[in-house]
């Protein structure tokens, strides 16, 4: 073969390997009934980290457009950084118009088993219930109100740029907090190739982060990964340098659509 034309194909296969297999846009889910609350301030101090393992929301991006979920929609952690199209409905609490918002999935709203689900227990399952920062309900609803009933939806995550690997862990394990996802903003699975070595399969830890335990200092890292809602895999090619160590952040130019 032509060595130009050889080369213009490892382009073309890269690029693909970015986009994934499959590059249709997540278009959302239906509109379902659930529950809000609100906890912090306006400053939401009180809901930065979170059982997502984002750490500081506004260094990760999410701000304080987030919200915890009940134990039903949590997922084990598989619905972290989803996007919730939110609005309250039939309260007189609820602003005129029902106005929407949207919020990102980054904390887990623990079950209160000493209180009825009705009365104060509001994540116990099979609650379907929405935990927001306080800005967040205040862009809905009367925050005085204190609980609300709201209609929700899944809905694409718009991000800006590829998705960010922030690395925790030691020479013989490797832990790794996926930020910043676009599409439907969840991940299934995860893999992880050193320079040197074939793809490794991670296991799923907790929140928004993968492991692999397996020795890959002084290697260049590219990452597979599977969206949990559609199933669609992408590459992230060379996403941290040879050089990377644990507790940086690296930016990759791959993100789902």
């Amino acid at each position: 073969m032509d060595q130009s034309l050889y080369s213009k194909c490892l382009v073309i296969l890269s690029v693909m390997g970015m986009i994934g297999t499959s590059s249709a846009a997540y278009a959302g889910g239906p509109w379902r009934r659930a529950s809000a609350t609100f906890y912090g301030d306006e400053t939401a101090r009180e809901t930065m980290g979170g059982a997502c393992g984002y750490g500081n929301l506004w260094n990760s991006g999410y701000g304080a457009a987030t919200s915890a979920l009940s134990t039903v929609l949590f997922n084990d952690g598989y619905s972290c950084g989803q996007c919730f199209q939110i609005r309250c409905v039939s309260s007189p609490n609820c602003y005129y118009g029902s106005p929407a918002t949207v919020v990102t999935a980054t904390n887990i709203c623990p079950p209160n088993w000493g209180q009825n689900s009705n009365n104060g227990g509001w994540c116990n399952p099979p609650r379907a219930h929405f935990d927001l920062t306080k800005p967040a309900f205040m862009k809905i609803a009367n925050w005085k109100a204190g609980i609300i009933p709201v209609s929700y939806r899944r809905v694409a995550c718009k991000r800006t740029g590829g998705i960010r690997f922030k690395f925790e862990g030691n020479g013989y394990w490797l832990l790794v907090y996926v930020m910043n996802v676009g599409g439907a903003g969840d991940i299934k699975t995860m893999a992880v190739k050193g320079s040197r070595t074939n793809w490794i399969n991670m296991s799923h830890n907790w929140g928004a982060s993968y492991q692999a335990f397996s020795s890959l200092y002084g290697q260049s890292l590219s990452f597979r990964l599977t969206s949990y809602t559609t199933r669609q895999t992408i590459y992230a090619w060379n996403a941290a340098p040879a050089s990377w160590s644990a507790g940086q952040t690296y930016k990759s130019n791959a993100n789902f659509s």
